[in-house]
Formats: C-alpha cells, structure tokens, sequence
C-alpha cells in the first residue's frame, strides 16, 4: 500500500513535471482551487479526468486509479469504525440511564439492573478493545 495519499502524489508529480497548481489546473481545464483541493486531500478529480491527468502526470492512470481507491477503502474503514464506536457508547450510555431512571421510579427489580448494567459494561468493552 502506498504510503502517500492522492493529493500529495498530484503534488509531487506536478512539480517533479515543473508544473504550478494554475499550469495544472489549465491542463486539466479546471480552476487552480479545485488543484489546490486535489492536493490537500479536500476533493479528489473526477474519474473521467483520471486518465487526462495521468498523462499531463507521466504516469499510468491505474497507479492514480488504485490510490483513490486506498484512499476511499481508508475512508470507509475509518467510518465504519466510527460507527462502532458511537453504537458502543450510546448502548452503554441507554443502560446507565435505563437503570438510574427505571430506579427513580422504583420500575426495576436487582436482577434486571444488573442484567442492563452488564450489557453496558459489555459495551464499553468493545469500544475500549476497538480502540487499542
């Protein structure tokens, strides 16, 4: 896996090819900020562009094909495990509250709240161990 993400190769490669972000960006018929996004990571080029760019680039359109899709399974990854997360700490949250409310209200039997508290313990077991 490439270490560098698709903006800082469109960097290094615009200016190994003595380019500016504008000389780019009027290559490739777009603005110099949609370069400068490109570069930063902010966006990425179209994939109908990939090809136009990886000529202007000196270099085969699947090597910038295969980083946006590092990227994107990065993405994804760090989204699912954010997901995680959160589900983890709302369940273990629900239960606390579950049981200090259920309590107030003299709606829980012992059993029942340790069952609820167990699960949240759980919960945040999870989450601690997705987070090692």
């Amino acid at each position: 896996m490439n270490t560098k993400t698709i903006g800082e190769t469109i960097s290094s490669l615009r200016k190994q090819n003595n380019m500016t972000q504008s000389d780019l960006a009027k290559k490739m018929n777009v603005t110099d900020k949609a370069v400068s996004k490109w570069e930063r990571n902010l966006s990425y080029p179209d994939i109908t562009s990939i090809s136009k760019l990886a000529k202007i680039l000196g270099v085969d359109s699947s090597y910038l094909i295969d980083l946006c899709g590092e990227k994107n399974v990065m993405k994804d990854k760090v989204r699912n495990n954010d997901l995680i997360n959160n589900a983890c700490i709302a369940v273990s949250l629900a239960m606390g509250i579950a049981v200090i409310v259920l309590n107030i209200f003299n709606q829980v039997e012992i059993k029942n709240a340790i069952t609820l508290l167990s699960i949240g313990l759980v919960s945040i077991s999870f989450y601690m161990l997705n987070n090692r």
